[in-house]
């Protein structure tokens, strides 16, 4: 009970509390209801044809409306509030609401101006989100990773346009861009080469380059009903975890993946023809056959046969 000097009871504090409590969940209901309408499907189409919105080829545009989909993104993504998420592709924002609910702040990048109005308006309740309006490509991440998460590691999520797939992720991974992880919807058959092994029939130069920075994994598979409009062929999220240091040492990291491109540019022949026909490397027959031979590989030996760390050894020892 409160006295003349203005104190109350606890009970009243109790009961004060509670209340604050329950608009807190019911604030927080309505935000999740809204996310649900979000990636319900007559819900999207109800945000495409209010704003005209046609989709552009061009941009590669097919918006995820599938929620346990998006909740397993998150779930792999492992965004917590302590994470400022750059995600890549927004699209009308349905992952973006997810992301802001889990994050701490989030960055997203869009290339379609046309899609900035419809952003503002699924967004307006979010105070934690930006949208930049620009070509991923063109965007400076290091410099964005530093203004809004003092140069610490970041997570970067997205629905990939599929014929982009590859420059974003290694550009991502090549460059010093602090980078915890990479959580990204892409092409099924990209994400199986992105983890393939040698033998492996998806096995190539792209699961060599992705392995030497980070270690893949597969979180799910997207069939082509979860999207508007529906992809001619089938998803995958994967999850590329950051390695600290990569995955081999080498001497000269750039020799080492002109090996592996001439290596796969002619997957059907032996290595030795592979790296002799190719139009960067300048070694002679002799030359090949005798850095196998330092590394104990067959002169008949194939490319696609070959692990990292056999890669790193014959760029060696061509040194």
């Amino acid at each position: 009970m409160r006295s003349a000097a203005g104190r109350t009871s606890p009970l009243k504090d109790a009961v004060r509390g509670a209340g604050a409590v329950a608009a807190l969940l019911k604030r927080a209901g309505r935000q999740m209801i809204d996310m649900e309408k979000l990636s319900n499907p007559k819900k999207t189409i109800e945000i495409i044809q209010k704003n005209h919105f046609n989709f552009q080829k061009k941009f590669g545009q097919n918006f995820l409306i599938d929620a346990h989909v998006l909740e397993k993104i998150i779930a792999a993504a492992q965004i917590t509030k302590d994470d400022f998420v750059l995600e890549i592709g927004p699209g009308i924002g349905t992952m973006t609401q997810y992301l802001a609910e889990a994050a701490r702040e989030v960055a997203a990048v869009e290339i379609d101006r046309n899609l900035i109005p419809i952003l503002e308006e699924t967004l307006s309740d979010y105070d934690n989100v930006t949208v930049i309006n620009e070509d991923i490509l063109k965007v400076d991440i290091a410099a964005l990773a530093g203004e809004k998460n003092g140069g610490k590691p970041i997570k970067v999520v997205g629905n990939l346009p599929y014929y982009i797939t590859t420059p974003i992720v290694m550009g991502l991974l090549e460059s010093n861009v602090p980078l915890e992880s990479i959580t990204v919807m892409v092409q099924k058959e990209v994400a199986l080469r992105m983890q393939a092994g040698p033998g492996n029939k998806d096995y190539g130069a792209l699961s060599l380059a992705v392995q030497y920075y980070a270690e893949p994994y597969l979180a799910a598979n997207v069939p082509p009903n979860c999207f508007i409009p529906r992809p001619g062929v089938g998803s995958a999220v994967i999850v590329l975890t950051r390695r600290s240091v990569p995955a081999v040492q080498v001497q000269d990291e750039r020799r080492m993946f002109r090996l592996i491109r001439a290596s796969f540019n002619q997957r059907r022949k032996t290595l030795v023809n592979g790296l002799k026909n190719a139009g960067d490397l300048e070694y002679s027959r002799e030359q090949i056959l005798t850095a196998l031979q330092k590394v104990g590989l067959s002169e008949t030996v194939r490319g696609e046969t070959l692990t990292l760390e056999q890669f790193a050894a014959l760029a060696d020892a061509f040194s």
